[in-house]
């Protein structure tokens, strides 16, 4: 049904405004919403009344005066309800409970033995279960449940390609709010990494950002103007299986040479395999021994990363490339050899404008923008995005 301009959608749209600013900005007195939302203080006082009702605000006792009565101040109500994310990896789940702040209550972090749908959809049922359970009472409960999916989903929720996943035409939305019965949202997993650095990490002062997703493969969150670049189809941001070699290595996705299998999490415990490591976590510990063959593999995948961050830097011209997911944890090892390529391949004006940085997040990048995303879900059922 389309939206008209009537009275009631300009309420919507004001009261919408409101409560962003008191999100932002609080504590904040009723005259100071006026002032900074350019609405008239009848208007204001009408519409924070409404929240207060709705127990998404609440007052805390006076402020300073400037002059007359001192003012009673306002704040956001973050735990007026909860939102699970959960970022779905290849070979692990990691779900986290949170308020409708972003701050971490309560975290589960699974081992998946099997990628196959049939296996993890339980899991991952049971894993929310777990958390909704462990949410403190609250007037809205669990407001919903977002999950990042390394793969091509879209807007109705089904994961139609996950090649690491090994998933096809996943009706993941679908299946998980009948099991649930619970508002579910499913969203690729470097958007959501991205959306969880814009509003909880590195990202929040860039209008221009690349976030890139290193795990089993590569994925690309790309920001634009502050707003996530989703594609014609919703599908942008497949990164990882850009060709950087023409007749190189077979791909998951059915392609040769993609730049996911020489700078991946796969990539790398590939390379490792004669040193029997399969896990990152062991190669890490390796390298933080002094092992020189460790830290040799991290270079080798850091000169990878940096010939396809070079390109990005070239293609896109980006305020900020963040690297998150797993990778992060082999920073103090790829860094500087992800800098010296970068700096060799790609134009210096390009370059002299972009930063590269890792995650602040560190691997949480994607289960807090997920958790965002079931946030402003909850948040958009009777108001406006804006």
């Amino acid at each position: 049904m389309q939206t008209t301009g009537d009275q009631h959608l300009v309420k919507k749209i004001n009261k919408t405004i409101v409560l962003e600013a008191i999100k932002k900005e609080s504590p904040l007195s009723r005259a100071q919403l006026s002032e900074m939302t350019g609405l008239n203080k009848g208007t204001v006082s009408t519409l924070v009344s409404e929240l207060i009702e709705e127990k998404l605000v609440y007052e805390i006792g006076l402020g300073r005066s400037s002059g007359g009565r001192k003012p009673v101040m306002l704040l956001f109500n973050k735990t007026a309800g909860y939102a699970i994310g959960v970022d779905l990896g290849v070979r692990y789940l990691l779900a986290v409970l949170t308020d409708l702040d972003g701050k971490i209550v309560s975290e589960r972090q699974v081992e998946l033995e099997r990628s196959e749908a049939g296996y993890v959809l339980p899991v991952l049922a049971n894993t929310v279960r777990s958390l909704a359970d462990a949410a403190p009472d609250s007037p809205y409960g669990v407001v919903g449940v977002g999950i990042g999916v390394a793969g091509i989903v879209d807007d109705k929720g089904t994961v139609l390609f996950a090649p690491n996943l090994e998933w096809r035409q996943v009706e993941l939305q679908r299946l998980l709010a009948e099991e649930l019965e619970l508002p579910v949202t499913i969203g690729n997993e470097a958007n959501a990494g991205a959306l969880g650095e814009m509003q909880y990490g590195a990202g929040q002062e860039a209008s221009d950002l690349v976030y890139l997703s290193v795990g089993t493969g590569i994925g690309a969150g790309i920001v634009v103007g502050g707003r996530i670049l989703p594609g014609t189809g919703g599908f942008a941001g497949e990164i990882g299986h850009t060709t950087i070699e023409q007749n190189g290595r077979k791909c998951s996705c059915g392609n040769k040479g993609c730049w996911e299998q020489y700078a991946s999490e796969k990539a790398l415990l590939e390379a490792a395999k004669p040193l029997g490591v399969e896990r990152l976590g062991k190669l890490v510990e390796l390298a933080e021994s002094g092992s020189t063959e460790a830290i040799r593999l991290f270079h080798e995948v850091g000169e990878s990363l940096g010939l396809g961050i070079a390109n990005i830097v070239n293609t896109l011209n980006p305020d900020l490339i963040l690297i998150g997911n797993q990778m992060t944890r082999a920073e103090p090892w790829i860094r500087s050899s992800i800098e010296r390529v970068v700096t060799s391949r790609s134009l210096p004006f390009h370059r002299k404008q972009a930063q590269i940085r890792f995650a602040s997040l560190d691997t949480h990048s994607t289960v807090l923008g997920s958790a965002y995303d079931a946030i402003s879900a909850f948040f958009s059922k009777d108001r406006i995005s804006l």
